[in-house]
């Protein structure tokens, strides 16, 4: 960008004031990609902190929810103007439907997690080839790839007994359960494999990132976004 400025002031002439908008240009925020990483990056909290405790108390209702979720996100995929944020909401669809069958009826168990919520991933890869809902569906592969690290980080430091007992124990000895979690996730082997995976998940945000389109830009904000919920979910934990 410098370098442009730099070329323009010091070569003046009729092209100036056009190499000086092309840097400016340069300097501004693209109000649409930006819009969609914060979106997609809501769309990702949507589920943790206002689905899960909806779906404890009224799994049928939450389930029930898919629908009108489908219902606007086609609604919207039909006005060109708002088509896209219906094609995010379209892929946000089978997030919630797979957080209302695993955290409804299956909660208890962490290994059936990550397959209940692939429950989309025929869909959406069969949409990609067909060049057909790319934002919504790279949304939805961008979140099962957070979540797919997620697990794999309560699989490699052991946490998946603590995830059972935090889902049946009473709410007032859950600390009791965050404690002894918070033990294992201190030790070396826990901050190594935190390490690591927070570096694929930055990873794979910044390669999404580079690609300026709004399917990738949707990707990469559901990717990064697993960081700050992981991140808040560990501090909840430390003030438990």
């Amino acid at each position: 960008m410098i370098p442009l400025l730099t070329t323009a002031l010091a070569q003046p002439g009729p092209d100036f004031f056009r190499r000086l908008h092309r840097w400016r240009s340069s300097l501004t925020i693209n109000s649409e990609t930006t819009g969609m990483q914060l979106a997609a990056g809501f769309l990702v909290s949507v589920p943790v902190f206002i689905q899960a405790p909806l779906v404890r108390q009224f799994p049928w209702i939450s389930l029930a929810l898919t629908l009108p979720w489908v219902a606007i996100a086609v609604w919207l995929m039909k006005r060109p103007s708002q088509a896209i944020w219906g094609d995010l909401l379209l892929g946000f669809s089978w997030s919630w439907l797979a957080g209302a069958i695993y955290w409804g009826w299956f909660r208890w168990e962490p290994l059936w997690h990550l397959p209940i919520e692939a429950i989309g991933l025929p869909f959406a890869l069969w949409g990609l080839k067909r060049g057909w809902g790319k934002i919504g569906h790279l949304f939805y592969l961008g979140s099962l790839c957070g979540t797919a690290v997620t697990d794999a980080y309560f699989y490699l430091t052991n946490l998946m007994d603590h995830w059972r007992q935090v889902m049946v124990v009473d709410p007032e000895f859950a600390r009791f359960v965050f404690q002894a979690a918070l033990v294992k996730i201190h030790t070396p082997w826990g901050i190594a494999w935190g390490g690591l995976l927070l570096a694929l998940l930055l990873a794979l945000g910044s390669w999404g990132l580079q690609r300026k389109s709004p399917p990738w830009q949707a990707f990469a904000g559901a990717v990064l976004s697993t960081i700050v919920v992981d991140a808040l979910f560990w501090l909840g934990a430390m003030m438990a």
